[in-house]
């Protein structure tokens, strides 16, 4: 051990570790929530990179998907006007809206056996990025139900009934879900929110039975604004000791219907000049039994845990998906102002300047989707990277 090691990085080091504040259970279960994949050799400092380029897997959709992409999915690009969508109506036509349910893409992550597309991760990310070079605010309204929402949660950890009742509701667009996560106190910091559950009696359909009574407050919240079936994260309580000798049982999953006593939907929000629904909603002391529990009682207090596990899959698709048909989109427009555009006689893309702008454009479009394919094949192969999916998430 050299000087610098004893005297300096030894006694810093110990200084720092007792500064900092022991892991929280909830921060706990977001460390063990998903896998690692290639990431664990990236954060080992000396990476593999030869692992990298040797990754198996092929970017190829099935019979089915492909007949999926080029004849409904083609079917609905030309049905969308969005300039209509954002500046004439301020959201999506009905007959898109029909479209959508009648073809099964509120249903892509839902298996067959359950009335869904069963699609693979890669199909399901070539729809979403399809669809965003349309439209956002029609990929956003595809793409939620297909990401961190009732339906993910009721694959992975969902009782049989609820699977069996919910499951081809949610394929055919019977119902609509959304996810309320986000509330005034709570945004990145998930678990600092304040919504809260309290285990009681109540009246259900004319019997007293056991249950929970929820108020909570959420916004920002997509599809909120038309949804039916609302998942909804709380911290649940049992200060009576109905279930236990524990009062905080910790974060807890539940599915709400939205047209319960109570439920009050807000106004809707307008969010970067895009027409997908999104707004808050409240519930003042809602009472629902606790088969309603995602996964039913076992599961109370696993809830931010189910998050972080359903998390990592949905980031690695909706969002890359969602972003690199953007960038795919502003590149092909920006290349082609460039050709037609002329000054002095010439395409201004035939400048040094242009190019020096244009380059980067396109450069990152290719950098995006290639990220966004290799972590869509992680996921086919059965991986679910909470890190990667983060890092592309952003």
């Amino acid at each position: 051990m050299n000087w610098r090691t004893a005297m300096i990085t030894k006694p810093l080091f110990k200084r720092v570790k007792a500064a900092l504040p022991a892991i929280s259970e909830t921060e706990r279960q977001a460390l063990e929530a998903g896998d690692v994949w290639w990431d664990a050799e990236l954060m080992s400092g000396r990476p593999e990179w030869r692992r990298l380029l040797d990754i198996t897997g092929d970017f190829k959709l099935s019979a089915e998907e492909q007949a999926f992409m080029d004849g409904p999915l083609e079917e609905l690009l030309g049905m969308i006007d969005d300039w209509q969508i954002n500046f004439e109506r301020r959201g999506i036509p009905d007959n898109v809206w029909s479209f959508l349910k009648r073809n099964g893409f509120f249903g892509m992550i839902i298996p067959r056996d359950y009335g869904g597309l069963g699609f693979s991760a890669a199909a399901h990310s070539e729809v979403v990025s399809r669809i965003s070079t349309r439209s956002t605010a029609v990929a956003v309204t595809v793409m939620v139900p297909n990401s961190l929402g009732p339906g993910e949660l009721l694959l992975e950890y969902g009782t049989d009934k609820q699977r069996q009742y919910y499951l081809p509701r949610l394929a055919d667009g019977r119902e609509i879900p959304c996810f309320g996560l986000t509330s005034p106190d709570a945004g990145s910091d998930a678990a600092a929110m304040k919504d809260t559950g309290v285990v009681c009696e109540g009246d259900w359909h004319g019997k007293r039975v056991l249950g929970m009574r929820l108020n909570w407050h959420k916004r920002y919240i997509t599809l909120g604004p038309v949804a039916t079936l609302l998942g909804l994260a709380f911290r649940l309580r049992d200060p009576d000791g109905l279930l236990g000798e524990k009062e905080e049982l910790g974060i807890t999953l539940a599915l709400v219907p939205t047209d319960l006593p109570g439920v009050e939907i807000g106004d809707r929000h307008y969010p970067a000049m895009q027409s997908f629904q999104n707004g808050p909603n409240r519930g003042t002391d809602v009472f629902l039994p606790l088969e309603y529990i995602i996964g039913g009682e076992q599961n109370i207090g696993q809830g931010w845990k189910m998050l972080m596990s359903a998390l990592g899959a949905g980031r690695s698709i909706s969002l890359p998906a969602l972003s690199a048909g953007t960038v795919k989109l502003a590149a092909r427009a920006t290349g082609a102002y460039c050709r037609v555009r002329e000054q002095f006689g010439i395409p201004i893309g035939k400048f040094e300047g242009v190019q020096a702008r244009m380059a980067p454009i396109a450069g990152c479009a290719y950098l995006l989707d290639s990220a966004r394919r290799v972590t869509t094949l992680a996921l086919d192969e059965g991986h679910t990277p909470s890190v990667v999916s983060a890092i592309i998430k952003s």
